[in-house]
């Protein structure tokens, strides 16, 4: 019988966390925000996307604090991030350290008008 790696689903999806996290450590995105949600503990959880792509994101309390503006679905954010994975659901995320707005997004303007 040949030697078979076999991992839980929770090894797995902590083994692809660390490699995002070591891999990629610290990145600069650019982003429009939307599905903004603000939940009593007082952390945001949002989605950046551009024109083709998207990706859940996380600004914990501590952060936010920081942030010399009110985060808002439309805005066009500059981002810097830690890449991760919500390892109970195996979702791919970013974990915000900074942001600050960039504008208003184009795909806001384009769905305002």
């Amino acid at each position: 019988m040949e030697n078979r790696n076999i991992y839980t689903i929770a090894q797995l999806n902590g083994q692809a966390r660390l490699l995002l996290e070591e891999g990629l450590g610290q990145v600069w995105v650019l982003g429009e925000i939307s599905n903004l949600a603000r939940p009593s503990s007082g952390h945001m959880y949002f989605t950046l996307k551009d024109s083709e792509a998207q990706v859940r994101s996380a600004l914990f309390r501590m952060q936010r604090r920081k942030l010399d503006f009110s985060p808002e679905n439309g805005q066009q954010v500059l981002a810097k991030a830690s890449v991760s994975i919500y390892e109970g659901r195996g979702d791919y995320q970013l974990i915000i350290n900074e942001m600050q707005l960039a504008g208003s997004g184009a795909l806001q303007v384009a769905f305002e008008k």
